[in-house]
């Protein structure tokens, strides 16, 4: 009998992956993670681990399998919190929840679970896992979950072939109604429970005075460039690389800026951001286009469709390219077809990407709104996730 180790969060997504798994003639082990302690930056109750690692527990009980907490908080602050301050404060914005599958669950909890015995571990997550033949050897792949609404493969576009033969899915092929379903008529106590929002494992947090742990306020000017600002218009000359010209971030130092309002540090915010900035009289709402840590200033426009949100292309350095497929990874000057999304949730884009020596280039059919350095950009082919990356500046 194979043994896997589900990561029992306390949701119904996890709980019900591990009823399945049971079903499919699994010994199953459930493991619940601590990884936070500190409550003080938490908004209200949205995810107090006591009360998720005791929800854990009574389905572990009502399935009747093994039950143990792991306290990986240490190693969650190094790998994730102290990653995200650092990125935070070089002016970047980084998505913890991708970092949190692969170094967390894929890579701790995964090593956890083998010392264990166990063969596979596995999730909630509402995505699927198959498998191809390349040159005879067993190639896997990570498709999209069933449920178009819920698809997660975003959050695990870092996974490596190692990390996905350990892996199972157990609930990707389901839609969220389903699980629900089958929750309720298990009599697990998650069946009605809401689902968890805000950062991986800490849940809703004030975003400032978590980052105020780390980085000190230091106040500073928001200034607003006009939308007929000439930074914003690209000059093409007929030796001028249209490529590297797309990704490349507009020169908002060079515009000419209008004060608008002050601000307390500009590592708090981020490209696209409109909340927060409490600048008033404005006929649309002000957006952030851009932020500079060094000079501590925030770059805003004027509403949403402001030129300088806009953009058709990005790069990633190349050390920070990651193929899933590496059996598919561009070898120098090549391209590849794909839908990409700079976001979970976006409506996969229809792109194209190109090798280059410096970087590869995610060229978009369309023009996207806040591409943001420090997050991730996922590629497809159809509903297999192919790779992905970290957007540069």
């Amino acid at each position: 009998m194979k043994k896997v180790v589900v990561g029992l969060s306390g949701g119904v997504d996890s709980s019900v992956a591990a009823y399945l798994l049971q079903q499919q003639g699994y010994e199953v082990i459930g493991l619940f993670m601590k990884n936070w302690h500190d409550d003080s930056v938490t908004i209200s109750n949205e995810c107090p681990w006591l009360e998720d690692s005791n929800d854990a527990l009574l389905v572990a009980q009502k399935l009747g399998i093994p039950f143990q907490t792991v306290d990986l908080s240490e190693q969650y602050r190094e790998r994730i919190v102290d990653y995200m301050f650092s990125e935070y404060e070089n002016g970047r914005t980084p998505n913890p929840d991708v970092l949190c599958n692969r170094e967390i669950k894929f890579d701790i909890f995964l090593k956890i679970a083998l010392d264990l015995g166990a063969d596979f571990v596995a999730t909630g997550h509402y995505c699927q896992k198959s498998s191809t033949t390349v040159n005879g050897k067993e190639v896997f792949q990570l498709l999209a979950g069933a449920d178009a609404n819920k698809d997660q493969s975003y959050f695990l576009c870092q996974l490596s072939q190692e990390q996905l033969a350990k892996a199972l899915f157990p609930i990707g092929h389901l839609q969220k109604a389903e699980v629900r379903e089958i929750a309720l008529q298990q009599g697990l106590v998650t069946a009605g429970k809401k689902d968890s929002q805000g950062l991986c494992f800490i849940g809703k947090v004030r975003l400032p005075e978590f980052l105020q742990q780390k980085l000190q306020p230091k106040p500073g000017k928001i200034v607003q460039l006009m939308a007929d600002d000439p930074v914003f218009e690209r000059s093409y000359s007929d030796n001028s690389d249209t490529l590297v010209l797309e990704a490349a971030p507009f020169d908002l130092a060079a515009g000419i800026p209008k004060v608008v309002g002050t601000h307390q540090g500009a590592h708090y915010f981020t490209v696209g951001q409109r909340k927060g900035l409490n600048v008033g009289g404005t006929k649309e709402p002000l957006f952030i286009i851009g932020t500079d840590v060094v000079e501590n200033i925030v770059y805003t426009g004027l509403g949403q469709q402001h030129p300088g949100l806009w953009r058709k292309a990005l790069k990633v350095a190349n050390k920070e390219v990651h193929w899933v497929r590496e059996d598919l990874r561009l070898q120098l000057h090549e391209t590849l077809d794909v839908q990409a999304r700079i976001r979970y949730r976006q409506p996969l884009q229809k792109a194209q990407l190109w090798q280059r020596e410096d970087a590869l280039y995610v060229l978009f059919d369309e023009k996207q709104s806040a591409i943001t350095a420090g997050q991730f950009v996922a590629w497809y082919s159809g509903n297999e996730l192919l790779g992905s990356g970290v957007i540069a500046g």
